[in-house]
């Protein structure tokens, strides 16, 4: 669990702020979406074989040899 202590003089939103920061940092956000929907072992292959394509074909193209 991300947590903040208030700093001497430091106001609501510097506090806010950096709260943000460290949820961003620590990844809380993006796990949640991604466990937002069950998704099958097969599925999430699938998708990975996926962009590994599209990522080779990218790379590949475009390049004289």
């Amino acid at each position: 669990m991300t947590s903040v202590v208030l700093r001497p003089n430091e106001n609501q939103d510097q506090l806010l702020k950096r709260f943000r920061k460290k949820v961003v940092k620590s990844g809380v956000l993006s796990t949640v979406r991604r466990k937002r929907w069950f998704v099958s072992k097969s599925e999430t292959d699938r998708v990975e074989r996926k962009k590994t394509l599209r990522r080779l074909r990218r790379h590949s193209t475009g390049r004289p040899e």
